[in-house]
Order: C-alpha cells, then structure tokens, then sequence
C-alpha cells in the first residue's frame, strides 16, 4: 500500500454505513432529489449536476443548492456523479479538453452543494494500450488537481467493467492509476460491486467479497474507499459487461453484500444503490441492504 500523505477519509469511527441511491433531479435538485429520498428511504444520496450524457454545464439554482448544502451540513452524505462521457485517457485532445472541464464543473458544483465527491468513470485508452492511456491521465488530470487543490471536494475514481481498453477494472489496475496521479491527496475511490463482478472478481460469496476488499486495503489502502455503488448484476463473473440488477436479483445475489458493513475497509464507507427504478424497486433494495446491515435478512 502507498504511505503518501492525503486527506484522511471522513467516515465516523464505528458509525454504521448510510444507505441510500442516485436519486433524480429533474424539477429542482433539492425539491426533486430530497422528495425522492424520503420516499425511498435514502440515508445517502448520488446526484448529477449536468447532463450525464452531454457536455452543457449549467450554474444551478442557488436555492436549490442552498437547500443541498444544508441537508448535507445536518449530517446527510451527498455525491456527485460526473457526466459518462468524461475519458481523461483519450487520444482525442478535443474529447480530453471537454472532459477535463467537464470534471471541473463538476467539482465545483459539488462544492457549492456541500458533496463529498465526484464519482468519475476512470476512462479508455480508446487505442494505443493503458501505458499510453496512464501517461495520458496524467498529463490532463494531475494538473488540474494542483490547480483546484483543496477548494473542492475529492475526485473518486470508478474502476469500469473491464470491456475495450479500459483503463482501470480491478482492484490491482487502480495502482498504476493512483502513481499515474502521484498518489494526488484529492483522489479517493468508489467501488461498484458490478463492475468489480464483471471484471473478474467473484464477489457473490461474503468470502469472495472479503477477498476483493482484502486486496483493496492491501494495495490502495481503506481510507481512499469513500463510497460504495452497491449494485447486483444482470451478468455472469468476468463478462465485462456492465448490467446492473437489483440487489439480490442477479448473479452476486443479497447475502455477499452483508460483508460490505463489517469488512474494515468498507464498514461506515455510504452505499448508493444504481439499480434499475422507479422508486419502488429503490426502496426495496434501500431496504434490503438495511436488514443486511442490521443483521435482520427475511425477518
């Protein structure tokens, strides 16, 4: 595990992981997304503050931000995804200049809402292999992490599901990743248990699940983990094909996420569900994860 100094992670000591999902936006941040918190029964929340599949950034409603900041200041842990589009590795300089200030926005939004981060998928190499495609990070996304230093919120990188020339699947590929960003105090991780799946980890057992978070500790270390997509998949293990389910309803199955709130790289990390909606099935999964941490499955 690298020993570089960085900002130490804020999970509370002993405090149980909060549960919760991507919630929706449209028709104001905080009337829409809160709302659809409380239906579900969210303890957590992920959010996206531009269109996730286009570059238009927009500069929010200060009201609606204002509201944000206030539930995420009484204790409510709130996320940022980054629009999908963003991919720091590409060979394309007009694609990595929108993507770099894509994720700035996106940074600086998530200041303004009080979020304790911005989940970005960790990008393609797109052609020419990961060496190139590392070098390539680096060189757009560390000096904009220099640049931005503490006035915003960590960058958690999002290993993907290994298909193409993906630049980050497993546990082990986020390594030369943190030495491509010189181990950047800013950068923190969210694990999706589906990528993880599909990209070969066998996580559908609470030993597996063990294992993979085992290496995660070992190699990257515990307090970079700041949030978990807690997501079942529609794929089988290894097929690098990102197919989210509902907990319990696909290959990994509901048991294996029980390790995820007494492992002590994850126990006290949030746990935002990406799984398929509307708000019904959230909240069957909100809740499923909750018996899970309560120790209170099928009762």
């Amino acid at each position: 595990m690298n020993t570089t100094q960085h900002t130490p992670s804020p999970r509370t000591p002993g405090a149980p992981s909060p549960v919760g999902a991507h919630v929706p936006v449209a028709g104001g941040m905080a009337d829409k997304g809160l709302a659809y918190a409380g239906e579900i029964g969210a303890e957590t929340v992920q959010v996206f503050v531009s269109n996730p599949r286009g570059w238009a950034t927009n500069a929010g409603v200060p009201a609606q931000d204002a509201r944000m900041r206030e539930r995420a200041g009484d204790g409510l842990p709130v996320f940022v995804h980054a629009p999908y589009l963003i991919n720091p590795g590409t060979p394309d300089e007009g694609v990595a200049a929108k993507s770099v200030a894509s994720l700035e926005h996106a940074l600086r939004r998530s200041a303004e809402i009080g979020a304790r981060g911005v989940v970005v998928h960790t990008g393609s190499a797109v052609s020419g292999g990961r060496e190139a495609g590392l070098a390539r990070v680096r060189e757009r996304l560390l000096p904009l992490l220099e640049r931005l230093g503490g006035e915003v919120p960590p960058v958690l990188l999002e290993p993907m599901a290994g298909q193409g020339q993906v630049l980050c699947a497993t546990v082990d590929d986020l390594v030369p990743y943190f030495e491509a960003l010189d181990w950047h105090g800013n950068v923190g991780v969210c694990l999706d248990t589906a990528h993880l799946f599909a990209a070969g980890h066998d996580i559908s057992t609470r030993e597996g699940m063990r294992e993979a978070l085992d290496r995660f500790g070992e190699v990257v270390g515990a307090d970079r983990l700041r949030v978990i997509h807690g997501n079942d998949s529609k794929a089988p293990c290894g097929s690098n094909k990102d197919r989210h389910e509902n907990i319990g309803a696909g290959f990994i199955g509901a048991d294996a996420f029980g390790e995820l709130f007494v492992h002590p790289v994850s126990a006290g990390v949030p746990i935002v569900v990406e799984t398929p909606g509307p708000a019904a099935p959230h909240a069957a999964d909100v809740a499923t994860l909750k018996k899970l941490r309560d120790g209170k499955l099928g009762v």
